[in-house]
């Protein structure tokens, strides 16, 4: 790259940063592949790879298949794939790769990353594509393209925070990879050989910035570039290792303001470089000097060279031309001189984020102009680009035609919705585009831009699928027809001016209710008006006093009549009386308290399993809990899926004529995983299934009316993933899982042969010998069931402390098993029924010490220590009044026993416990401020360093029982 004819605007006036020194990798170090003056590299091509055809992943090896991805990665490069056959390119969306054909509208998913996919990029010839990812357990895939086949796994390359930046070589032998970390490592892979580990690394001082940037040498494997915003890196691999330097550019360097960098590219010969600038400015590389007695080549700022008014985003290369994409969407075409070539600027594009070039040449390399000998340099490539917008384009060079390949959202996509009745799923984003996409076809049915409201939160349509009701960050409703997003009435509601969270249709399609981030349930009326139907607001009431988590329309039994329901995370359910409200204000019928300790979720009516009307409601506890819909009490607690995250959203998954009318299943989401779980629920780990769906966290899910897909929204991640349910998959696994009690056995700890269940089995036949009195001389009367007045005592005696509350709903959830079908009540209970109680109602997961230091900054105040410490009498006080109050007297027996100060009990054989001045001995036993090591150490007797809460110590429960009370 000649720039001696070229513009300058000053010379550098700062001597370069001296040679770092070098790190070899661990294992064998191998030389650098050199390749002298002329030599052209060609592509590798890994050992005994026979060539295939591109492989689909069985549909009917899992529950859940990706069938296809809505969205795109608009911070990463679009790569094409294009020949003269077909146009195709690849691309990045969450944590998939997608190779999308145009021509036959068909993707190939490239599925393998557990986290958002970081770097993208492709060999020379295209045959290579490497996908890396930045997160835990980060990994690097190597794929073939033309069959979409991994052939190269790479674990934990940099486990100091994934990848931030890589490249191939020319010739695809090599791989360099640079980490997220503080402190970027960069590593030079040898992928195709069965070396561990890097051939070569070396650090990178936190003040070079991140490198986000990084590019081999065309025809030299040894130098190697990169660059951040700030400072670009030059490498020099070398048989030592890899050595860099960086050369000094400020503002100084050339006595004008350079710009923040975005790329840079080697020469095509020579050892010249080139670094873009978001001011427009071109900063030309040379080297400093070259010296016997140093391997590596140091460099520095010759030129800058003010090449165009906008920020240059793009810099890339193609045949002998330079080539540069700014913000105002403009491509341009230099030769070595960075004389003017071509540009393209009449196609009113956003800035460009990436350009890439097609593999074979056009027809303009047949013209006999190119071959005359003063022919000028022409673009004989056509080229992929994509915009900061999440817009692809292909751009025919020797047309001069720009065509759209795909237009997708660039911010935040929470909203969407599956018609009743037609393949149609509806999208909304915060960029206020409103978009329906038939799933049959894979195509764009209808769009509307909202340019006032913008920010689009949620959808809903209703049962009958002629509307579509529309929420809004800034409060306002919109109710359009389905089918052609117009209005279906001239006005829009404005009823607040928060943020709408819920919408949703009553089944009869004559009521829509809204909930906002005010903590307020708002109802609007299909009402007859001058000879038609229009919408009208009704109402607005407040009741909640934290936000609303959930809002659902259900029906009574009995009756068509619409019934109302809001759950809160203030842990109240709420029924409003929508036939008996008034004119002017939303009726009440019932607010009932869910949970004591944990937070709701998200709740879905239950199907017609059993002969009562069911809630099922999630709580953030790893727990389902079913109500009785009318009386709103507690019939079964259950063991919910746990993936690190309690379930946000549940939906029953709608019937099809395919599926056996009696089979069930409901569809859930948990922070990143989408899963489907069989009915009924009974806490068998066996009955769902779970995968990694939108790595930074899924937003909503939606199903289709046939129940065969699902559809989940990424938020944050701009996209929306299509989902086939294969339910024989999920059957399968339920069966591996084991019958009757096999599957309940695994989640005790050692499980059937374990200490656990020995001891379960020793307390279940003590808890027979003292219902039948310990002391008793009769003969004993053998049973294989116990009372469900013993559930207390066996449960504590396991280390599970439950509330009054909880011993309640378990002793309502037998008692009552069996009242809806036979009238009867259940009043003892088996060893099976018992471990299933157990298992499904214990804790799922232990409490951790910032609990306990949450509580005590709540509840205490600091004292001279700067210690959050509570005072004995408020302590005292509040476990006396508040929750589940405790007698003064309970209270003495229960820091006396902890304390030390009497025996354990009170027991059969000890006797009850008896104390006249529980005050005094209260005072006595405790400080007069409880400090939370105090309360740790000398109160629950617990090791000073512990940093969290010991488990319950299931696995023992012979131990003291004081220890948990």
């Amino acid at each position: 790259m000649s720039v001696s004819d070229g513009p300058q605007s000053g010379n550098s006036t700062e001597e370069e940063e001296g040679l770092v020194s070098l790190t070899s990798s661990p294992g064998n170090p191998q030389s650098p592949t050199t390749v002298t003056e002329g030599q052209e590299l060609t592509e590798v091509t890994p050992r005994a790879l026979p060539p295939r055809r591109r492989i689909t992943i069985n549909a009917e090896k899992y529950p859940l298949n990706l069938k296809w991805a809505l969205g795109i990665n608009h911070t990463l490069p679009v790569i094409s794939l294009h020949d003269n056959e077909k146009l195709e390119f690849v691309y990045s969306c969450a944590n998939v790769a997608v190779i999308y054909d145009h021509a036959s509208n068909s993707q190939h998913i490239f599925q393998g990353h557990y986290n958002p996919i970081s770097c993208l990029c492709a060999s020379e010839g295209r045959r290579w594509l490497v996908t890396a990812d930045k997160g835990p357990d980060s990994l690097v895939l190597v794929w073939e393209t033309h069959t979409g086949y991994p052939v190269q796994t790479m674990y934990d390359c940099h486990p100091e925070g994934g990848v931030s930046a890589m490249a191939l070589s020319h010739d695809s032998k090599y791989l360099v990879t640079v980490g997220a970390g503080e402190i970027q490592r960069v590593c030079i892979w040898d992928w195709t050989s069965e070396m561990e580990g890097p051939v070569c690394v070396t650090e990178l001082k936190p003040e070079y910035g991140c490198q986000k940037h990084i590019i081999f040498h065309q025809n030299d494997n040894t130098q190697i570039l990169s660059n951040s915003e700030s400072h670009v890196v030059f490498y020099s691999w070398v048989k030592e290792g890899l050595e860099y330097s960086v050369p000094k550019l400020t503002d100084k360097t050339f006595r004008t303001k350079v710009g923040s960098l975005s790329q840079s590219i080697f020469s095509s010969e020579g050892f010249q470089a080139v670094t873009a600038t978001l001011l427009g400015n071109m900063v030309v590389w040379d080297v400093a000097r070259i010296s016997a007695t140093e391997t590596a080549l140091q460099r520095k700022a010759l030129k800058l060279i003010p090449l165009q008014k906008h920020g240059v985003t793009v810099l890339t290369q193609t045949d002998s031309l330079i080539v540069t994409g700014n913000t105002m969407g403009h491509v341009t075409f230099y030769d070595e001189h960075f004389k003017l070539i071509k540009w393209y600027d009449e196609f009113n594009l956003d800035p460009i984020a990436s350009i890439s070039f097609s593999k074979e040449t056009n027809g303009n390399l047949d013209s006999q102009e190119n071959y005359q000998i003063d022919a000028k340099p022409s673009v004989i490539r056509n080229f992929v680009l994509s915009t900061a917008t999440a817009i692809v384009a292909h751009v025919d060079t020797e047309l001069d035609k720009l065509q759209w390949v795909m237009k997708e959202q660039s911010v935040a996509l929470h909203a969407i919705a599956c018609h009743p009745h037609m393949p149609i799923v509806a999208m909304g984003s915060h960029c206020g585009i409103l978009r329906t996409w038939d799933y049959q076809d894979k195509a764009p049915v209808c769009s509307r831009v909202f340019h006032k409201e913008q920010q689009i939160q949620c959808l809903t349509y209703d049962p009958k699928g002629f509307y579509l009701a529309v929420g809004f960050a800034c409060g306002t409703v919109y109710i359009l027809d389905a089918i052609g997003l117009h209005n279906k009435q001239d006005e829009c509601f404005k009823c607040a001016n928060d943020c709408i969270t819920h919408i949703t249709f009553s089944q009869s399609s004559h009521y829509l209710a809204t909930a906002d981030t005010a903590y307020a349930v708002t109802v609007y009326k299909l009402c007859p008006k001058d000879g038609k139907l229009i919408w009208d607001y009704q109402w607005r009431h407040r009741n909640h006093y934290k936000p609303i988590l959930d809002l659902l329309f259900g029906v009574y039994p009995g009756s068509h009549q619409p019934k109302l329901l809001s759950l809160g995370k203030d842990r109240r359910l709420v029924e409003y009386d929508l036939k008996n409200s008034t004119e002017h204000a939303l009726s009440l019928l019932s607010t009932v308290r869910v949970e004591q300790s944990a937070v709701p979720t998200c709740m879905a009516w239950y199907p017609p399993l059993t002969s009562e009307e069911s809630l099922l409601i999630a709580s953030s506890l790893y727990k389902i809990k079913l109500f009785n819909s009318t009386t709103k009490m507690c019939r079964k607690t259950l063991l919910g899926p746990e993936h690190g995250s309690p379930v946000q959203k549940m939906v029953v998954l709608p019937s099809s004529p395919e599926r056996n009318p009696k089979s069930h299943y409901l569809v859930y989401i948990a922070v990143k995983k989408l899963g489907l779980q069989i009915l009924p629920i009974d806490g068998n780990p066996y009955r769902y299934s779970a995968l990694t769906c939108h790595p930074a966290g899924i937003s909503n899910l939606a199903c289709s009316s046939d129940g065969k897909y699902i559809f989940t929204s990424g938020g944050a991640d701009c996209t929306v993933c299509f989902w086939e349910v294969n339910l024989n998959a999920l059957e399968a696994e339920a069966v591996f899982g084991g019958k009757d009690m096999v599957p309940f056995y695994s989640l005790l700890e050692g499980g059937k042969d374990g200490q656990l269940f020995r001891d379960i089995k020793d307390y279940f036949y003590y808890c027979q010998l003292r219902v039948q009195g310990i002391d008793s001389m009769e003969p004993r009367q053998v049973s294989t069931r116990i009372p469900l007045t013993e559930l207390s005592v066996m449960m504590r005696g396991l280390g599970f402390f439950p509330t009054d509350k909880e011993i309640e709903d378990m002793q309502n959830e037998v008692k009552f098993s069996r009242y809806a079908e036979t009238g009867a009540i259940v009043r003892d209970l088996d060893l099976e029924e018992f471990i299933k109680l157990y298992i499904n109602h214990r804790p799922a997961v232990d409490n951790t010490m910032d609990e306990l230091q949450y509580a005590f900054s709540t509840l205490g105040h600091l004292n001279d220590n700067g210690e959050h410490v509570i005072r004995r009498d408020e302590m005292l006080r509040l476990l006396q009044s508040r929750g589940e109050p405790m007698t003064e007297e309970e209270l003495a027996e229960c820091l006396s026993t902890l304390l030390g100060v009497q025996p354990e009990g009170p027991t059969p054989e000890l006797g009850i416990f008896d104390c006249k001045d529980s005050k005094g001995l209260l005072e006595k036993v405790l400080p007069e401020e409880i400090s939370l090591e105090t309360f740790i150490v000398d109160i629950l007797g617990w090791p000073a360093s512990t940093k969290e809460i010991p488990p319950s110590e299931a696995k023992s429960p012979t131990e003291s029982v004081s220890e948990a009370v």
